[in-house]
């Protein structure tokens, strides 16, 4: 091999790979972009979901919506932000309310029941709710100090 085909050869290698390098830094920069938007995303949706906590915390407190809605409400947004928040013994009411009622039939289902039927679950839920006001009630104070003092309060 010739000195002149080596320094050709040479060349179009550092070429190839000088070509290579600024594809890959082209790819990390966009990795870097994709996860700075990933993370605002994530940002907004929990402070999305905080928001609408505080504000079903505040009206399970003001009595504008009554306990199994309220926690509920307050159940699912804690697990969108956290699953693991549930565990907590402030949040426990909300989870203890949820697993008590779910199976009480809602909306268009609860419309199809029989009167007698409906009126049935309607004892049912009101005994619950009689039973767990309290702690739901302190469960939703918790969640506003939660609110305030997030993300500290997270883990």
């Amino acid at each position: 091999m010739t000195t002149t085909t080596a320094l050709i050869l040479l060349a179009t290698g550092l070429a190839i790979v000088a070509g290579l390098a600024a594809y890959a830094f082209t790819l990390w920069q966009e990795v870097k972009r994709r996860e700075a938007f990933r993370e605002d995303e994530l940002r907004r949706a929990h402070e999305n979901c905080l928001a609408n906590l505080e504000i079903v915390a505040s009206s399970l407190l003001q009595e504008q919506v009554d306990i199994t809605e309220g926690a509920w409400r307050c159940k699912l947004l804690l697990d969108i932000l956290d699953p693991h928040l549930l565990e907590r013994p402030d949040f426990q009411a909300f989870g203890e309310v949820y697993a008590r009622t779910q199976h009480l039939h809602t909306h268009s289902a609860r419309k199809q029941l029989a009167p007698r039927d409906r009126v049935q679950e309607d004892r049912e839920r009101l005994e619950i709710e009689a039973e767990w006001r309290g702690p739901v009630m302190a469960a939703a104070e918790e969640v506003l100090k939660f609110r305030q003092s997030w993300p500290s309060r997270l883990h």
